[in-house]
């Protein structure tokens, strides 16, 4: 039997959804995994998710659902990361396309579920922002995740909901997910990783990038993204639990909304009126203030002297580890960078390399 395993938000639920298909059912075939291709600005300088339309070779698992094999390319200057998780991983990894709304979502799900000749789906959400109301003041990326939700109560199959590292995307306090949360499924080890390992030495996802740093036993307080949001690496952080699809659909209230969408436009305008935004706007204006910052060229010296002061900061703030799309942003490089400055740091202090994360220590090591 092939496994059907959807990534709810794209990015780094894809990653995810590759880790419980090596936890839970490691001694069977490869999995299809369906994702959006949607890496955000940090790997792809063309804000939304992509759709068929942006890729060349592209195959066929359905009338409505194309796989995205390792020789698939975009059409520039688009980028995603899975033709190179196609690569990497043996799963077939599928392109969830939001263009045509949650109707669309759902066609290529019922598509999906037939060709495979399956019952049941798994739905992966790391960090549980999948659940949602719609008004909390710390959301950021709603969208994604209540889209697929929406599709996912109506298909003909019966879909089990998981959280993997409830609070790592640092979008609801951990506080208010876990009275959310059911049963524990499974709780990631250092060896359900190694499944991944090469993928984390690349991917731009931070919410992966903690789920398997609290896995190998990582624990203390990760500065992310933006101003540096706090993330607490605790011994929550491996679990995966299970979670009611018709709670997690009646707290949604973005999910609901959207149910008979047929563009992914409708789905921005019901994000604006209950949200109060909609992600892609913000990632309208981000790119086009990213796109008069000149190219940067790296210099070792500064660099390096700009990360210890951040770490005698950081270290002031009660922070532990950070993520490397927070370094890139704290030393003033543009995300471009990101490879090159983990290359950097790594290879000049690479005792404070905890894989996939940057740990600050109380002194230079």
């Amino acid at each position: 039997m092939t496994r059907l395993i959807v990534a709810a938000g794209g990015g780094g639920d894809a990653v995810a959804a590759a880790l419980v298909h090596a936890a839970l059912y490691g001694d069977e075939g490869p999995a299809v995994i369906l994702t959006y291709a949607w890496d955000r600005l940090v790997g792809d300088p063309v804000p939304g998710p992509r759709s068929a339309r942006d890729f060349d070779g592209l195959g066929a698992l359905t009338p409505a659902v194309r796989t995205v094999p390792a020789s698939a390319r975009l059409v520039a200057p688009a980028r995603s990361t899975l033709p190179r998780l196609a690569a990497e991983l043996q799963h077939t990894f599928a392109l969830l396309d939001p263009h045509r709304g949650v109707e669309g979502v759902t066609r290529q799900l019922e598509e999906s579920v037939r060709y495979l000749e399956t019952d049941s789906i798994d739905l992966i959400d790391v960090g549980g922002d999948i659940l949602a109301q719609g008004g909390e003041p710390t959301l950021k990326s709603p969208l994604a995740d209540a889209l697929t939700l929406a599709a996912a109560c109506q298909v003909n199959a019966s879909v089990r909901l998981l959280v993997a590292g409830p609070g790592l995307d640092g979008e609801l306090p951990p506080d208010e997910l876990r009275p959310l949360l059911g049963a524990v499924v499974h709780t990631f080890t250092a060896r359900d990783v190694e499944a991944v390992s090469g993928v984390l030495e690349w991917h731009p996802s931070e919410a992966a990038a903690m789920l398997a740093a609290t896995a190998r036993g990582a624990r203390g307080t990760c500065e992310m993204r933006g101003a540096g949001l706090p993330v607490a690496l605790t011994d929550e952080g491996p679990r995966v639990h299970a979670v009611d699809l018709d709670e997690a659909v009646n707290r949604n209230r973005l999910a609901r909304a959207i149910m008979t969408t047929a563009t992914l436009d409708e789905v921005e305008a019901y994000s604006r009126a209950i949200c109060g935004f909609s992600e892609i706007d913000d990632e309208r204006d981000q790119a086009a203030r990213l796109s008069e910052q000149p190219s940067v060229e790296i210099d070792a010296d500064v660099v390096l002297a700009r990360l210890e002061q951040f770490e005698v900061e950081a270290r002031r703030r009660g922070v532990t580890h950070t993520t490397f799309r927070r370094l890139t942003e704290a030393l003033g490089l543009p995300g471009s960078q990101r490879e090159a400055l983990r290359r950097l740091v790594v290879g000049s202090r690479p005792a404070q390399y905890e894989a996939p994360l940057w740990r600050v220590t109380a002194t230079s090591e």
